[in-house]
């Protein structure tokens, strides 16, 4: 009996440490992924690997502005979940079933040299050069297939140091909520993020930052994001006509139930 408690136990044991090693590889390659990618610094407080179901869910990551910044953070995303295929990890890819990415705020920041914090992004700066972001990426980022990618950002916030001791600062609420598919390129995940971030508010003109770049280099990816929030409008639509057509034909059916009734007490 003794000896048959100290083999579940070590079994036990044994599962929780494979788990627990599980967890800080793929947290470390997922760091090292993101700094290759966007050439900047990503920290994650929490990060648990599913050990039956092939899910990834981690919680309080800050991307990090680069060096000489006061402010430390770029974007505070308080939620990342992730389902992975993981048969495409022995072969070198990422495959992604879904990647759902909660931005809750996005950040732009003006040093008083006229430097801004998004220049440091390897896409920003390929652009500028008319080059690939993988030109200017320290290391090789893995190849990545996105199936399903659903964003959502909250705000942007923009901070100009340059115009004298206390910093303009911009609010603006993006309240964003989209979805996207076959995204297989990790730069131009990087691009549509900081677009989405961006667009509709004045922190472009404000930080004289030319999006329009981004945006060329994500032309697909958006036609795809305007293609499914199209069909779900008609499917939307189609439905509550439906409804309406419904709820027309019982109101007649009950309209003439009533009439006949009447004219024959």
């Amino acid at each position: 009996m003794k000896r048959w408690m100290a083999v579940v136990v070590f079994a036990v044991a044994a599962v929780l440490l494979l788990s627990f090693a599980k967890d800080i590889i793929i947290k470390f390659s997922v760091e090292q992924g993101v700094k290759i990618v966007s050439g900047l610094s990503l920290r994650i407080k929490s990060f648990r690997v599913g050990l039956l179901r092939h899910m990834v869910a981690a919680g309080g990551l800050r991307l990090l502005n680069p060096k000489g910044y006061s402010d430390r953070i770029m974007a505070d995303i308080p939620q990342i979940y992730v389902n992975y295929d993981p048969l495409t990890m022995f072969k070198g890819k990422v495959h992604l079933n879904e990647l759902r990415i909660n931005l809750r705020e996005f950040m732009v920041i003006k040093k008083r040299d006229g430097e801004l914090n998004i220049s440091a992004l390897n896409v920003v700066k390929a652009e500028k050069e008319g080059k690939k972001p993988a030109e200017k990426a320290r290391g090789k980022a893995p190849q990545v297939q996105i199936d399903n990618l659903e964003l959502k950002v909250g705000r942007a916030i923009y901070k100009d140091y340059s115009r004298g001791p206390q910093p303009l600062v911009k609010e603006y609420n993006i309240n964003l909520n989209e979805r996207y598919q076959n995204i297989a390129d990790p730069y131009a995940l990087v691009s549509l993020i900081v677009v989405k971030a961006l667009r509709g508010t004045a922190i472009p003109d404000l930080a004289n930052f030319d999006i329009a770049g981004l945006e060329g280099t994500i032309t697909k990816t958006l036609g795809t994001a305007r293609k499914i929030v199209s069909d779900t409008l008609l499917k939307e639509t189609t439905k509550t006509a439906q409804e309406a057509v419904t709820q027309a034909a019982d109101a007649v059916q009950n309209a003439a139930e009533d009439l006949t009734r009447s004219l024959f007490k």
